[in-house]
């Protein structure tokens, strides 16, 4: 079983209180407008990153972290891409390789919404019981129109997600 912490949409905010909520977390993954070397650095140190690039982010940053990310952890196929969308209506980029190989967790930012729902549509290959789940954590950073900053933490159990859990932050 491993611990994650997910974020996404930092614009390169720092708040103290994502070592409080990630420091029991085996590893985090930012879904995309890290917003500075810096802010990826300190996450980091708090437990291993994986990330995507968003949008905002600087050349420096499109350079350590991809596009796309695709990874297995346990057993579990997880996906992110910072502009994904969300079930039933899904970025013309990611659209065609979520319907040929979807993965058993697909994970965007963007839009600053939180949105957890599964996508009854999308089945898994190795699994067809199971639908696939999206998970947009909404922004953790102070840019853009939303009241409530918030972080997502889950456990993944070979290939089932237990124990979700919404973080809300007040906006500074």
């Amino acid at each position: 079983m491993k611990r994650i912490g997910i974020l996404s949409d930092t614009h390169g905010y720092w708040d103290e209180r994502y070592a409080k909520h990630f420091a029991e977390c085996d590893e985090i993954w930012h879904a995309g407008d890290i917003g500075s070397h810096e802010l990826a650095v300190r996450l980091n140190e708090i437990a291993p990153l994986r990330a995507v690039h968003g949008n905002i982010d600087s050349a420096d940053i499109r350079r350590l972290y991809p596009e796309i990310l695709r990874f297995r952890c346990e057993e579990a196929d997880i996906l992110i891409k910072h502009i994904g969308g969300y079930p039933g209506r899904y970025d013309y980029s990611v659209k065609s390789l979520l319907f040929r190989d979807p993965p058993h967790l697909f994970i965007s930012g963007h839009s600053h919404i939180l949105k957890i729902m599964t996508d009854q549509g999308l089945r898994l290959n190795n699994n067809p019981e199971i639908p696939m789940l999206h998970i947009n954590p909404g922004a953790a950073g102070i840019q853009g129109w939303q009241t409530v900053r918030t972080l997502v933490r889950l456990t993944v159990d070979g290939q089932k997600f237990k124990d979700v859990e919404v973080i809300e932050l007040d906006v500074k």
